[in-house]
């Protein structure tokens, strides 16, 4: 079919069944946005009641991986610490030493999260403490002598103590994600409370919307439509709820493995992470509408399930450079991890493109499906 007939359609073709005018035509399209706004804004307004409960989970990911960076390192400490007290001579507890007599560094690892515990290290003069608690409270080290500080005794590690402070993970100032300025919080909020009014107005503002638009679709178009349209919604919540339950975890890993080893500590701020959390769900989300397009293309003509056989492998060749792309991290963890999906995605678009019956239709734009 060339190309001229398939943009051919007459005035009589396009407005035989509209008894609309042009003016009414422009007073639907005001009422539909219209009434799409309104839904936004009773979206966003309940959006403004969960948008504290939404900060929330967004940073679930965030100080899951850094509770897990942290304890990472109190577990290589800690056992630096007890080979320490093993060469010293002192008795290690059981459950932390290997068949062999060596500090179990997992063992370690298991006791910190069971108890979800951190820890510092911290050296103290022994002589200052007990005098500082002598003079605040005398009863407790009655008939004690504290010695006094030697005039010619320096300040140095090796006159002190070597302790280890224990806190709750949770109340680890580490863990706590960063905000810049003062009315950064609120600003965050906001975002939460708006991008919560979308996903929760969406449903209601495409059908608003949808209402218009179908007015000058004919009937073999609007059935396509209502087919794509549920598929389309479902793969896109599909790869971002991907990319928030399964990609977030491995990419924020990967990033504070590079922290870990040029000594620099992760000390994120929660507005570039909110930016990070909007992008990676949008283009997983994005990146899965591909069985769609391929049956778009199918439909139309440009490509035929041969086609898409024939070339599989240079699709999965551009599917690798878009993952590249598309993947705002740009790490190998959520290139991969967009990657193999929509590999699958690929021959799941063929099986569709064969076996989705065509919809039939009695206009003349019919056979263009």
């Amino acid at each position: 079919m060339s190309p001229t007939s398939l943009l051919e359609r007459t005035d009589d073709d396009l407005f035989k069944d509209s008894t609309m005018t042009f003016g009414e035509h422009l007073e639907e399209l005001r009422s539909s946005l219209f009434k799409a706004a309104l839904a936004l804004l009773v979206g966003f307004l309940v959006g403004m009641y969960y948008g504290s409960w939404v900060v929330q989970r967004i940073q679930d990911p965030l100080v899951a991986a850094l509770h897990k960076y942290y304890q990472e390192d109190a577990a290589t400490e800690l056992k630096a610490e007890l080979e320490l007290r093993q060469q010293n001579g002192e008795v290690i507890p059981a459950e932390f030493l290997n068949d062999d007599g060596t500090i179990d560094e997992s063992a370690i690892k298991r006791l910190l999260v069971k108890e979800g515990l951190l820890f510092e290290e911290a050296l103290i003069a022994p002589e200052d403490v007990l005098r500082e608690i002598k003079h605040h409270n005398p009863k407790l080290l009655a008939g004690v002598e504290v010695p006094a500080a030697a005039a010619d005794k320096s300040l140095t590690r090796a006159n002190m103590v070597r302790i280890m402070l224990w806190r709750k993970a949770e109340n680890d100032q580490r863990l706590r994600v960063k905000g810049l300025n003062a009315q950064e919080a609120f600003v965050i909020w906001l975002k939460a409370a708006f991008i919560s009014g979308i996903v929760l107005a969406s449903p209601f503002m495409f059908y608003f919307i949808w209402q218009f638009v179908a007015a000058g679709l004919y009937p073999n178009e609007k059935r396509y439509v209502n087919v794509f349209l549920p598929f389309s919604v479902l793969l896109f919540l599909g790869g971002a709820s991907l990319a928030f339950f399964f990609v977030f975890e491995p990419v924020l890993n990967f990033f504070f493995s590079f922290n870990r080893a040029l000594a620099i500590d992760p000390d994120p701020r929660i507005s570039e992470w909110l930016s990070f959390v909007l992008m990676m769900p949008l283009a997983f989300g994005v990146s899965f509408q591909l069985p769609l397009i391929m049956l778009f293309l199918d439909r139309i003509g440009i490509f035929d399930v041969e086609s898409y056989l024939a070339k599989w492998r240079i699709a999965v060749l551009v599917i690798a450079i878009a993952s590249m792309v598309l993947s705002p991290g740009g790490d190998p963890y959520s290139m991969m991890l967009m990657m193999i999906p929509l590999v699958f995605l690929y021959f799941g678009g063929i099986a569709l493109c064969k076996y989705l019956p065509k919809l039939g239709g009695t206009s003349s734009a019919s056979s263009r499906w």
